[in-house]
């Protein structure tokens, strides 16, 4: 098993970190906050060990999602959520890509560090197809994830991506006034 970074290894606002990761009453959002981080991670291990969907669903939710492992608490994730980033990341994952690519003009995807990749993929797979999460919401969630992983200048770069392509697929969204996107 591939070694993942554990809740200690991320900053601060990542899944509302205000709360110790032992605590077992974990909000909602605490628990998508979890799901994204850990279909993230799952992304990356998919594409570096080449492991199947099957398998990284059993290992993740089996032995990650909300276990101890070595001593570190892993925040409990809505598992449902997990599932339905890392099956629409695979299922729709050409297109995914390729409007990535276009966002980064002249550096194609395949190219990009391995973890800003999946970051990338999920938060455009949400961008797309979760039009009940704000905007907001999926911007933020990414760009925090960005910075457990990488350097400020990369986590600049998933920020610029996710907010070009929250700019294509959620226009009409952005284009309301703030007040009416809060309701």
């Amino acid at each position: 098993m591939s070694e993942l970074p554990k809740d200690s290894d991320f900053p601060k606002t990542v899944g509302k970190g205000r709360m110790r990761s032992r605590d077992r009453s974990l909000s909602r959002a605490d628990k998508r906050a979890a799901a994204r981080l850990a279909a993230v991670q799952a992304l990356y291990q998919m594409d570096l060990a080449a492991k199947g969907l099957n398998e990284v669903f059993a290992e993740f939710e089996s032995f990650w999602m909300g276990r101890e492992i070595e001593g570190e608490q892993y925040k409990p994730a809505e598992a449902a959520l997990f599932r339905a980033i890392l099956e629409g990341v695979l299922g729709d994952q050409v297109a995914l890509d390729r409007a990535v690519d276009a966002v980064l003009s002249g550096w194609p995807l395949k190219r990009v560090e391995a973890i800003m990749r999946a970051t990338m993929r999920a938060g455009a797979f949400e961008l797309k197809h979760s039009a009940d999460v704000p905007v907001r919401v999926i911007l933020s969630e990414y760009v925090d994830i960005a910075s457990a992983f990488l350097e400020k200048d990369e986590v600049g770069m998933v920020n610029a991506v996710l907010d070009k392509l929250a700019r294509d697929f959620r226009a009409e969204e952005l284009a309301q006034p703030a007040a009416s996107r809060e309701a």
